[in-house]
């Protein structure tokens, strides 16, 4: 046998041997993925609530819902964003003042569940390092973000009273346009031209990232059109969220970011939470976690594992084969070690990518 023969199968024994996965029986594989997941911290970035939530009608811990205190426990999501979300409506005064009304409430909501109805189970985190503190000590995480800038209306200094309320990240629009910027989905019926070339971000627009650069409210460009997600990426001063997207490249869809687009997150230091959503991550529907991993595949290789994490919008028509409760959590953690993601891989996913974001929101802030 020649040396080089030789020094080549050497090599080859020595990787056959060094790789974890390889000829790892099921039960193997099924284990470790378990050892991971038990040990992160399976941060979902995006859980709508029901206007009845934390009430008779709809128990956080036990209501039938894809996501609850119990089954959070059980499946292994320790923390998840609760979302303020709004529809949008016309641009008016009565409209305004009816999504101020729908924000508050859900606000108190998400508060409700914290403070008074099961504070031994969860606790509402403000930063990154309570979310840590929380965690550590055993307890579910609860975060807020706003879905839709239209809570605002065209009132700038509703954001600091969301911000005292626990708002950490503020999705700029919605479906349809606002007085912050346009929609990736115009809404004819308000108005918006589906024609019309995409504005981006409005004067007013560019004052809403200002100030929740000022206040440390992560700037969230989920839903809204590609020049306003350009626009709002390059103009924060501090890393952006896409907290409930998927990617273009994989999937061609209004909703989901194209390469120029990861880029421009990438250049900000932001991350984009891959999300759960059939018609998102797979075209015709029907998709799986094997199909929403490969949307987190290509964005790792485009971007880098430092700018993309998880979310599943339940309660707002994510879920997926695989992955359609909190229950199914592990399932994605699974799905990722079969795809060779190290546990330091799968924590930045799960949640050390958005912890590190919000942190860096909390250093630009001049809020406190």
């Amino acid at each position: 046998m020649s040396r080089r023969l030789a020094c080549l199968l050497a090599y080859c024994m020595f990787y056959l041997v060094s790789d974890p996965l390889f000829a790892a029986s099921e039960d193997e594989i099924v284990a470790r993925a378990r050892a991971i997941h038990d040990n992160v911290m399976a941060l979902d970035t995006h859980v709508d609530i029901p206007l009845n939530f934390a009430t008779s009608e709809h128990d956080p811990a036990t209501a039938e819902a894809q996501v609850n205190l119990d089954k959070m426990r059980e499946g292994g999501l320790e923390a998840a964003f609760f979302i303020v979300y709004v529809g949008q409506q016309p641009r008016t005064e009565v409209s305004y003042r009816h999504a101020k009304a729908d924000a508050v409430a859900k606000f108190d909501a998400i508060h409700r569940m914290t403070d008074y109805l099961y504070p031994d189970r969860i606790g509402l985190a403000e930063t990154a390092a309570e979310a840590r503190a929380l965690f550590a000590e055993g307890k579910l995480v609860a975060l807020i973000g706003i879905e839709n800038g239209f809570a605002i209306g065209q009132d700038l200094s509703l954001l600091e009273d969301y911000r005292r309320r626990g708002a950490r990240y503020m999705t700029l629009v919605h479906n349809g346009h606002n007085d912050i910027g346009d929609s990736a989905q115009p809404r004819p019926q308000f108005g918006d031209d589906p024609e019309k070339a995409d504005a981006g971000l409005t004067r007013f627009g560019h004052e809403v990232v200002d100030e929740l650069n000022r206040l440390g409210i992560l700037v969230d460009i989920s839903h809204v059109s590609r020049q306003t997600m350009l626009d709002a990426t390059r103009h924060s001063s501090a890393p952006v969220i896409a907290s409930h997207s998927s990617v273009k490249g994989v999937a061609d869809h209004p909703r989901n970011l194209d390469d120029t687009q990861l880029m421009a997150l990438k250049d900000n230091g932001g991350v984009v939470q891959i999300v759960a959503f059939n018609p998102y991550v797979k075209e015709g529907g029907n998709a799986t976690v094997q199909d929403m991993v490969d949307h987190i595949d290509y964005a790792v290789n485009k971007i880098g594992i430092d700018h993309v994490g998880i979310s599943s919008d339940f309660g707002g028509g994510g879920g997926l084969s695989g992955w359609n409760d909190a229950l199914e959590t592990f399932n994605v953690t699974l799905e990722l070690v079969r795809r060779g993601y190290s546990e330091e891989d799968i924590h930045k996913l799960w949640s050390g990518n958005v912890l590190r974001i919000m942190e860096a929101a909390e250093q630009v802030a001049e809020y406190r």
